[in-house]
């Protein structure tokens, strides 16, 4: 990283500090401003899987969502990193189905479901896991539908050239305040992934929930979909993503990114009246300070209540076991956010 990071997170047990997590923390307007920080809002951070809800805006903007009748949960999944259990694959190759499309056209790659049911239920009846499982699939079927109602080529639409991506870079680059050319590479599911500076994530999701331009209509509908339908998000049981926007009851919007990176578009509401984005990044990239660093941050802007931080407990302080399943340290945040 360019410069020391402050400490996060430590990790203790009993009385001892075996470890410490560092990372950066911007939240910003949607007109650009940043209202909170610690760390380096100019921190270059990979967008990975943080910005699929942006990803989406051309999903609906060219028409495609609404030719191929794409409803509420079916959108979700587009913006998700999922579980890849049932509600999800069957999901997904519907999707591709009303497209004229199958599960071969995908080129996310395949990977053993996360969901630990839905992986032992395939090795129990002797199924191989298929691109379906692939926790991006959705986002990938978004973009081959894209692809199919303009009559672009279907093979290389995940190439950084491909029509369909430009669009998808145009679009960012609008929402986060960039240049058309951020740095890029490629993203484990394929996809381009970006290398951009903390506080222009910070700014995208300001702007998702509260967007003022063409926009706007398919931002509305991402956040609403994402709202509704939190299991499509992220899975059924476990999934940080989906018990956040369950306990956030409609306040807020959140994306997990590989390497432990987190965006968060708060509404507008009274503590915050044009809404605010708030991006976050652990330096280690490990996960383990990335949730109690998220709730923390949250309650301490006062966007979720002790109550809601309360069901969120699991994340917010996890506790560290023995052998013999004995409570012996816990995880816990050491940071104070000043306006």
């Amino acid at each position: 990283m360019q410069n020391e990071l402050p400490i996060l997170v430590e990790v203790r047990r009993g009385a001892i500090v075996e470890s410490w997590h560092r990372g950066a923390i911007a939240v910003a307007e949607p007109d650009g401003r940043v209202i909170t920080l610690l760390g380096n809002d100019g921190l270059i951070t990979s967008t990975r899987s943080t910005i699929k809800p942006i990803q989406a805006i051309p999903f609906i903007t060219s028409g495609a969502a609404d030719h191929f009748s794409v409803d509420e949960r079916e959108l979700a999944l587009v913006c998700a990193s999922h579980e890849g259990e049932p509600i999800h694959t069957e999901t997904v190759a519907g999707m591709l189905g009303r497209a004229g499309l199958d599960e071969s056209a995908l080129r996310c790659g395949a990977h053993a479901p996360y969901s630990l049911d839905t992986a032992k239920s395939l090795e129990a009846s002797g199924q191989p896991f298929t691109q379906l499982h692939n926790n991006c699939s959705g986002k990938h079927t978004g973009m081959l539908m894209t692809a199919v109602l303009r009559g672009l080529p279907l093979d290389d639409y995940v190439s950084p050239e491909h029509p369909v991506q430009r669009e998808i870079v145009s679009t960012f680059a609008r929402m986060a305040d960039l240049d058309e050319n951020p740095p890029t590479a490629i993203d484990g599911c394929s996809a381009p992934t970006f290398g951009v500076p903390l506080r222009s994530l910070a700014i995208s999701f300001a702007r998702l929930v509260n967007p003022s331009d063409e926009y706007s209509g398919a931002a509305h509908r991402i956040v609403a979909a994402m709202i509704n339908h939190p299991e499509l998000v992220g899975g059924t049981k476990g999934r940080f993503d989906t018990d956040l926007l369950r306990a956030g009851h409609g306040k807020l919007v959140c994306k997990v990114g590989a390497e432990a990176a987190y965006c968060v578009g708060v509404l507008p509401c009274e503590r915050f009246p044009r809404g605010a984005g708030i991006a976050l990044k652990m330096e280690d990239g490990s996960y383990r300070g990335l949730g109690p660093t998220v709730v923390e941050t949250l309650a301490q802007l006062g966007v979720i209540t002790d109550e809601e931080v309360t069901q969120l407990v699991t994340y917010h302080r996890p506790l560290i076991a023995n052998r013999n399943g004995e409570a012996v340290g816990e995880v816990r945040t050491v940071f104070q956010l000043e306006s």
